[in-house]
């Protein structure tokens, strides 16, 4: 698994590792969306929070890092807009059950240990009728080198995610190999799983 440390140091360069843009299934989602609370969990340099704030949208936002949720700030003084940064890991942010109108997982990977207990967690974080949407790299990325752990453990087919969201309604999934043109992190062909779920 990877640590403050590591998150730290990716992040400490000016530039910004994963780009300023948002994630293209994101982009092409919210801008279709009744706004309102969204929570960014994991959410690194701010590029989605910082989209999401510019659409109109209450935007929360947590990391481990402490580069990360500086550089998230200051894209969004450069955006001109506001956004709720915490520092906070994974498993200790406190999820208020019922507050988000919607939560949005982007390469959000977590160890299989822990990873259903956090999926829980923003399930009920989420109003009734709220939304989750995610976007991760699939077990078959292992063979591709354009991002993403590789540890097998922190991978997941949709039939693991529909487990761990089983209370859900399923509005859209789909395994699927794109071309990621993210930054030189996420760059090449990619084997992804992609979720959009209502909380019934």
């Amino acid at each position: 698994m990877y640590d403050k440390e590591f998150w730290n140091e990716r992040y400490a360069n000016e530039e910004y590792v994963y780009g300023k843009d948002p994630n293209e299934f994101l982009h092409s989602r919210l801008p279709n969306l009744k706004k309102g609370r969204i929570l960014f969990p994991c959410e690194g340099e701010g590029r989605n929070a910082v989209f999401a704030a510019g659409l109109g949208w209450d935007v929360f936002a947590f990391d481990q890092s402490e580069s990360g949720r500086q550089k998230a700030l200051q894209l969004a003084k450069e955006k001109n807009v506001s956004i709720h940064y915490e520092i906070s890991d994974v498993l200790g942010y406190p999820y208020a059950p019922e507050q988000m109108d919607m939560v949005a997982l982007i390469f959000c990977h977590f160890h299989k240990s822990i990873r259903t207990t956090v999926h829980r967690n923003c399930v009920r974080t989420l109003k009734p009728g709220g939304l989750l949407l995610l976007e991760a790299f699939s077990p078959d990325q292992l063979q591709y080198s354009s991002g993403g752990p590789k540890d097998p453990d922190m991978l997941c087919h949709l039939k693991d995610l529909r487990m761990d969201f089983a209370e859900m309604n399923v509005e859209y999934e789909e395994a699927l190999e794109i071309e990621l043109n993210e930054s030189p992190f996420h760059r090449g062909k990619a084997a992804i799983v992609r979720l959009v779920l209502r909380k019934i």
